[in-house]
């Protein structure tokens, strides 16, 4: 163990820092279990084997408000201007505590099944190969805009019943919520956050009430149709259930496939084993899994402490906060062989990635996100081989939820 400042190399704040952070990573794992950073009053949880029990231990949770107050834990209630924010967002399973967490879960699992995600299957496989055969056609481009960013939004307009004249709404939407996911955003971060969820709660809103009287096959009716024991859905709790569908569902999925493309130009030689994965019949689990591992677009997740932990002997008190550190646990060498070399080789049945959390957060949406990803990669190395990199992209100033701005490409 060092006696490495957390502040002197975790700079999430300076622009690059998103471009690497792996080094402050490898030396903040050096420098501890629990190191607290001053700036944001969090405590940063580097290694995997903390994190992994952290996002299971119900003694921590994403609020707090279900068992105290904002004034019990020393915290401002947000401003009554955030409203249509808060109130989009603190009614998403992702920021629900048991038993409301648990009651909606359970709902929107009877809703969301893997059937119906396996239904998608070649709806999501049409709508890859459409794409990466159109940037194909015109020689090359942008694949983040062309590829990364339209198949997921399309897939989640799909599946809600979104018609495809309104489609290009959401990605802006997305957007404007997903900033205030940042650390300490701002204020012009916090309007458009207002006005991406008035503006997506009143279109949710409208599209349910469709619904009601012309149900279709579509998610949103099956959300209204959903029952257990006379326990429904209630609107409120259907537009949250679809907004963190559109955020949580597309974001990282963007950012995964333009990440991995990245990756796969910088390292040929993984590039060529995920094109012979991809024309054979074990097809690309394991590579995407890694692709998952190396480089996860979630690279922090907060949670409120509870009641008193100790991790590490540092006792962390109640009412803390921590930042579970994603991408870090992903490249612990305690918990992975060779952690800093991407290997499309490593089997997935062992490749205990965080990416998409753990315990009654896991995920709801990765096994859609996981056909997503060997549908569009699988796309470009079967009907569109030979693709390169073009320039070194530049990277957007998020850190929480990161990605490049764009990915030019040419064959």
């Amino acid at each position: 163990m060092t006696t490495t400042d957390p502040t002197a190399v975790f700079t999430p704040r300076e622009p690059g820092f998103a471009a690497d952070p792996y080094p402050a990573y490898r030396e903040l794992r050096a420098a501890g279990r629990a190191l607290w950073f001053e700036p944001t009053r969090q405590w940063l949880i580097p290694h995997h084997d903390d994190v992994s029990a952290l996002l299971r231990d119900r003694r921590l949770g994403r609020t707090y408000l279900h068992r105290y107050s904002h004034e019990d834990f020393g915290r401002t209630p947000p401003p009554p201007e955030l409203e249509p924010f808060t109130v989009l967002n603190d009614n998403g399973l992702l920021d629900l505590e048991a038993p409301a967490h648990t009651r909606i879960r359970r709902l929107v699992a009877k809703a969301f099944t893997p059937r119906r995600v396996e239904e998608l299957a070649p709806v999501v496989q049409r709508l890859a190969d459409e794409l990466v055969g159109a940037l194909y056609a015109q020689g090359g481009g942008d694949l983040h805009a062309a590829v990364a960013e339209p198949l997921p939004v399309a897939v989640i307009a799909e599946m809600l019943g979104i018609p495809a004249a309104d489609r290009p709404l959401l990605r802006p939407w997305s957007a404007g919520m997903t900033a205030m996911y940042e650390l300490n955003p701002g204020p012009d971060a916090a309007r458009a956050a207002v006005t991406a969820s008035e503006e997506f709660s009143a279109y949710l809103r409208e599209l349910i009430a469709a619904r009601r009287t012309d149900p279709g096959d579509d998610l949103i009716s099956a959300l209204i149709a959903v029952q257990d024991d006379g326990d429904v859905l209630s609107e409120q709790e259907m537009v949250s259930t679809c907004a963190l569908l559109l955020n949580a569902g597309h974001e990282a999925t963007v950012n995964t496939t333009a990440l991995g493309w990245l990756h796969l130009f910088r390292h040929p030689d993984q590039l060529r084993l995920m094109a012979a994965a991809a024309a054979s019949l074990g097809g690309l689990a394991d590579g995407v899994e890694e692709i998952l591992r190396y480089d996860t677009p979630l690279q922090l997740f907060e949670r409120w402490v509870l009641d008193d932990i100790e991790v590490g002997g540092t006792v962390i008190p109640r009412g803390s906060e921590v930042a579970l550190l994603f991408g870090s646990a992903n490249r612990d060498p305690a918990r992975f062989a060779d952690p800093e070399r991407l290997d499309v080789t490593r089997p997935a049945a062992g490749n205990r990635h965080v990416s998409f959390g753990a315990g009654i957060h896991y995920c709801l949406g990765a096994p859609l996100a996981r056909l997503e990803l060997a549908a569009s990669f699988g796309a470009f190395l079967r009907d569109a081989p030979g693709m390169r990199l073009v320039a070194e992209p530049s990277w957007r100033p998020n850190y929480v939820i990161r990605g490049v701005r764009e990915l030019l490409v040419t064959w």
